[in-house]
């Protein structure tokens, strides 16, 4: 399918790997030219060499870390009148809700809302004069089902996809639409670490540790990058432009839910 958005122009944050990479990737296929983020130059500039061999498109790369105020302002000073925005930031660490202080709380608030809802601020009124533009959030399957160890990014989350709704119903006739991905449990180094983390508390080895979380899922398996990023990018086509405000799962039926 032609997504219709070739010459477009994106910035996908934290996407030198897992599903940041994903949505580059994909939108890297359709023709979208990119500006990619992550905190690791070394690695950010060697998937950014690859996708320009690879489809052709102009990549332009900036290793900061976007959740800081001096990242956001050096990412937003260059990315001005992009068509695309596409947020996500690693999430916060597990554990017990009497593990966690007020500063704990204020780091996830920053990278996993403040930060994204700072990126739409600062590159909506561009997409509403041009009258087009796509954004899509990386968020959790939790922002739907809390996941009980994972408290900071429940809270975190929940509180971007609340601003997302509002958000995406005032900017919906300018052309511009806003979604949020939920992804469940991808094959990412994220996923290692969790499954790293249940492995040593249970004594078991990692790959029995993602066999049993696997085997959870209706799919039983992993979702891969690959996957995740076909999804992102039909969010950001010419065919999306009707899809508002929506919080769309990517869990291999993992969250039980009739609605």
């Amino acid at each position: 399918m032609d997504l219709g958005i070739q010459g477009k122009r994106a910035l996908v944050c934290a996407s030198s790997k897992g599903l940041g990479l994903g949505c580059a990737e994909a939108l890297a296929q359709a023709g979208v030219n990119l500006v990619m983020n992550a905190r690791g130059a070394e690695a950010l500039e060697a998937e950014a060499a690859r996708l320009r061999a690879d489809h052709g498109v102009d990549v332009q790369t900036i290793a900061c870390d976007v959740t800081s105020a001096e990242g956001q302002a050096q990412v937003i000073e260059a990315v001005q009148g992009v068509d695309i925005l596409v947020t996500n930031a690693g999430g916060p660490p597990p554990g017990m809700w009497s593990d966690w202080e007020r500063e704990d709380f204020i780091k996830a608030l920053d990278a996993n809302m403040l930060t994204p809802i700072a990126l739409m601020k600062a590159l909506l009124p561009g997409m509403i004069d041009k009258g087009w533009g796509r954004v899509v959030n990386i968020t959790s399957q939790s922002v739907r089902a809390p996941i009980a160890v994972l408290g900071l990014s429940n809270a975190a989350r929940t509180g971007l996809t609340g601003y997302v709704a509002g958000t995406s119903r005032q900017v919906a006739a300018h052309g511009v639409t806003i979604n949020n991905l939920l992804p469940g449990i991808h094959a990412t180094d994220r996923a290692d670490s969790l499954d790293g983390g249940v492995a040593a508390q249970q004594g078991i080895s990692i790959d029995e540790a993602r066999a049993n979380r696997a085997a959870t899922i209706p799919a039983r398996r992993y979702g891969s990058r690959q996957e995740f990023g076909a999804t992102c990018a039909f969010l950001c086509s010419q065919h999306a432009g009707f899809i508002v405000g929506q919080n769309i799962l990517l869990d291999g039926g993992a969250t039980n839910l009739t609605i």
